[in-house]
């Protein structure tokens, strides 16, 4: 067995286990850090979830309760305030600092999420384009004025690939592809960097469950969000200036809640919208991750899926 004491960092795997929402990456994540506590090898979670980084948003991002943790410790949860906007370079950042702050220690960083763009650039060689102040307040100024579906729209016809990949209401990164696109004259997708890792030791894994099991999963998820009190944590939020937040209010969920609130939608269409749009983004989040070869897939309905995950990490 190895000793803690002996491990460096260089040596210390980097487990990243993604898949599409309710696939069960964070139960797998901390049953397979305490598998590997059990066998004497630290494990410690890195979240790569943009949105389990705000504080009071529980219900509606599933964020794993202390429970649920199962004492395994979880870097990058509750570290902003509503208002804060987190950019995939902050998160680059702040994650792989915290897999750093693991390996230093001996510690076996798992890391966990759902977004393609987010775990790429954590793990993978991704530099971002610049900006322009100029161009980018014309950008906002028009998703002010005709909002973000249009302007979503907008982007379908100019790079029908990274339309795919945003979500309609998500007019922060709508107004950055859009800016990207007119900077380098080429592409969103195509800024994009082929997949070189930039951390040695990363192992991924990734869940695959046939679709109609995960659209029964999102419904069933969704529906427990709303008996355990999502609409009223939207509700404490919005008082908190969650509708001032450019990124947590673009949240699924979230988003349709207040449209709810603002008597846009009834509460049965906020419910059934809030369904329907994360089933379209578990397919797009597949559809990212089914690109990559490096993905080792798993069974996500297996019984035994830690035994089937450790041999992996500890290959």
């Amino acid at each position: 067995m190895t000793n803690h004491a002996q491990i460096e960092p260089a040596e210390t795997p980097v487990p990243v286990l993604i898949g599409p929402t309710a696939s069960g990456k964070s139960s797998l994540a901390v049953r397979l850090a305490r598998r590997l506590i059990d066998d004497s090898r630290p494990a410690e979670i890195v979240n790569a979830d943009s949105m389990l980084v705000y504080r009071g948003m529980d219900i509606g991002t599933a964020k794993p309760t202390l429970a649920e943790r199962g004492g395994v410790r979880h870097h990058l949860i509750d570290i902003f305030d509503l208002d804060r906007t987190a950019s995939v370079a902050d998160f680059q950042q702040l994650a792989r600092a915290a897999i750093t702050d693991c390996r230093d220690r001996g510690v076996v960083p798992v890391v966990v999420g759902g977004s393609a763009l987010y775990v790429r650039a954590i793990v993978d060689r991704f530099e971002f384009p610049g900006t322009d102040p100029q161009l980018r307040a014309a950008l906002e100024a028009d998703l002010e004025r005709i909002g973000a579906d249009r302007l979503h729209r907008r982007l379908a016809d100019r790079d029908p690939g990274a339309a795919a990949s945003i979500l309609p209401g998500n007019g922060r990164r709508i107004v950055r592809a859009l800016e990207v696109i007119e900077l380098t004259g080429r592409p969103y997708s195509a800024s994009l960097p082929e997949p070189q890792y930039a951390i040695d030791g990363v192992i991924e894994i990734g869940l695959d469950l046939p679709r109609p099991v995960l659209d029964e999963r999102i419904e069933a998820r969704v529906d427990q969000m709303w008996a355990d009190g999502f609409v009223d944590e939207v509700r404490r939020l919005e008082q908190r200036g969650l509708r001032n937040g450019l990124t947590a209010s673009r949240a699924l969920g979230y988003r349709q809640i207040l449209q709810y609130l603002a008597g846009e939608l009834d509460e049965q269409q906020a419910r059934q919208r809030t369904i329907t749009q994360t089933r379209k983004f578990a397919r797009r989040q597949d559809g990212w991750f089914r690109r990559d070869p490096r993905i080792t897939w798993l069974d996500g309905m297996a019984d035994d899926l830690v035994d089937r995950a450790l041999p992996l990490v500890a290959s």
